[in-house]
């Protein structure tokens, strides 16, 4: 009787290794795609916050943190606030992910600069702002870590962490975040603190759950 084959015995590579270990590199477009559509969610998550006087953690809510008590604009702010972090990002994660990474801070920058001139947000309940802004940034952010990229920031050393060592990196980031929180108190009311805190919890949740060692195999 001859042997039947299954489709396992036909394909032992795949049976040896498994289809989350063997990553598919992205192409050059889906990189492109992603760092577009990621910045631009981010953007817009921050257009959220700052109609609302909300923050975030990061270097993100440590520049709109500075937005709020100076003339200075957060686009401006952002860029200056990230500068430290590109050292550790080109001597520990590469020049691959440093310059993606760069590229997104910058576009970051610009989206968040342009917004204005695309949407004019009238009335924006801050519960809605702290909640529906920390979704779309942590989509965004998502978007980004899947595709090599960051925000730069502390998001340089929570990704750096999760690829080298597996510590979560929304969970690492929601821990800096709060630390933020409080440095906020000396600049915002409890209440839209309170808010704040809010956002960053359902960003940080989004990009703990959906972002794990082996759970996506896309490589850039």
């Amino acid at each position: 009787m001859a042997k039947q084959t299954s489709m396992s015995d036909e394909t032992p590579l795949a049976q040896d290794k498994p289809l989350a270990e063997m990553g598919v590199p992205h192409r050059l477009y889906e990189d492109a795609m992603a760092l577009v559509l990621g910045t631009l969610f981010v953007s817009l998550g921050i257009a959220f916050y700052a109609k609302a006087s909300l923050l975030t953690g990061s270097t993100v809510g440590i520049a709109l943190l500075l937005s709020y008590a100076t003339p200075v604009d957060f686009s401006a702010l952002f860029l200056l606030v990230n500068l430290p972090f590109f050292a550790l990002a080109l001597l520990r994660l590469g020049w691959a992910f440093t310059v993606k990474t760069l590229a997104a801070v910058c576009l970051v920058s610009v989206f968040s600069k342009l917004m204005p001139l695309w949407l004019e947000i009238g009335h924006l309940n801050p519960v809605y702002a702290a909640i529906a802004g920390g979704g779309l940034f942590g989509i965004g952010l998502l978007i980004l870590f899947r595709h090599g990229m960051s925000l730069g920031g502390v998001s340089i050393l929570a990704f750096y962490l999760q690829e080298k060592h597996g510590i979560r990196a929304g969970y690492f980031q929601l821990a800096v975040d709060l630390l933020v929180m409080l440095a906020a108190l000396a600049v915002l009311s409890l209440e839209l603190v309170a808010l704040s805190v809010a956002g960053v919890t359902v960003l940080c949740t989004i990009v703990g759950l959906n972002h794990r060692p082996g759970r996506y195999a896309g490589v850039s």
